[in-house]
């Protein structure tokens, strides 16, 4: 019995190399090896048991990737435009860069090639927002198999039983799928704080309305163990030397 064939770009993205858009572009490039033998047709397909490397090339390209934290306001959209509102990666340029960033990376406007989100915030939402050129942080955060913590602080109308706190914790579903377990906890009278491993459309708005409250803000604070700290609202640093997710 033959063994399975699989496209080199989606092993590749499996092995936590790149993600599926940087290796058909590596692949392209000739920077793709199977075996040691190099790559350059698109929809290759190898075996999970051939080993697949990266040339020189494509481990600098790769050590040259930016990933930035945006502290995004309301009314910029985390991916492409729409209905007349600016994408978030808008903000990216010299005049929004925290003055304070202790990251020695210098701003060039070849940045902004393949700088893509890692993951929403709604329009309505403010807060943490990861743009980033590298596909390995990118499947970190948001690949299927993902279960980096995300942390939310939502100012609320309503008032909320024991009963209704434990239900956002555990018990609640959305679209007839079952909420993967939360942290939810009060911070003060009117706001609760909110530790999530998954991020479905509008959910922490979504679970309040299904308990009877009404979220009157929201902000993210951190995504793993990179917090929003001290960043400016509508401002941008880079991800720092030292910080990992």
């Amino acid at each position: 019995m033959s063994e399975e064939t699989i496209r080199v770009s989606k092993l590749m993205s499996e092995q936590g190399l790149c993600s599926r858009r940087e290796a058909d572009r590596f692949i392209k490039n000739g920077w793709v090896l199977v075996d040691g033998e190099r790559i350059t047709t698109l929809g290759t397909k190898a075996t999970r048991q051939q080993k697949i490397t990266l040339s020189k090339e494509a481990e600098t390209k790769m050590q040259q990737a930016v990933t930035i934290l945006l502290n995004k306001p309301i009314g910029y959209v985390s991916g492409q435009a729409e209905k007349g509102y600016q994408p978030a990666v808008t903000l990216f340029g010299a005049n929004n860069h925290y003055r304070d960033d202790r990251n020695t990376t210098r701003f060039h406007r070849k940045q902004l090639v393949g700088l893509a989100p890692a993951g929403r915030l709604d329009i309505d939402s403010t807060g943490l927002l990861i743009l980033t050129q590298d596909g390995r942080i990118a499947r970190q955060l948001v690949g299927e198999d993902s279960n980096i913590e995300k942390e939310y602080l939502v100012r609320v109308e309503g008032r909320l039983s024991e009963d209704e706190l434990a239900l956002l914790c555990h018990g609640l579903k959305l679209d007839g799928k079952a909420l993967k377990p939360a942290k939810v906890s009060w911070q003060n009278e009117d706001q609760l704080k909110f530790i999530l491993r998954q991020g479905k459309k509008r959910q922490i708005r979504r679970m309040c309305e299904a308990v009877g409250l009404t979220v009157t803000g929201l902000k993210r604070v951190r995504i793993g163990r990179v917090r929003l700290g001290k960043l400016p609202l509508g401002q941008w640093r880079y991800l720092g030397e030292q910080e990992r997710f």
